[in-house]
């Protein structure tokens, strides 16, 4: 059994641990009602579909406003993106935690 082995096991379970928790802080979020009814349902979804609609109407059609608008709409995408980042972190985390402490428990035993 190579304590140096053991080591960079559990130094690696730490570090994944901390991605498994912000993917569970995430998930907490997620059934929040206050974050849902305002991050969720009005930023992500209702904030989205008044950017869209103000980019087809008449008076936003200037070369600046059409800019903020996507700079609003890109910013709405990066957030959506971010969320699906560490949820796929958290679940390939949470594996590799699996993974890390069974081999552990192998070394151990050896």
């Amino acid at each position: 059994m190579s304590s140096e082995m053991l080591r960079q096991l559990e130094k690696n379970i730490q570090s994944q641990k901390k991605l498994v928790d912000l993917g569970e802080s995430l998930e907490r979020l997620k059934t929040n009602r206050d974050f849902k009814r305002l991050v969720l349902d009005g930023y992500l979804e209702q904030e989205a579909i008044r950017l869209v609609h103000m980019k087809a109407h008449p008076q936003f059609q200037s070369e600046d406003a059409q800019k903020s608008i996507d700079t609003q709409i890109n910013a709405i995408g990066s957030l959506v993106q971010y969320f699906n980042a560490v949820a796929q972190q958290a679940g390939m985390a949470a594996r590799s935690v699996a993974s890390d402490e069974a081999t552990r428990a192998e070394l151990l035993q050896e």
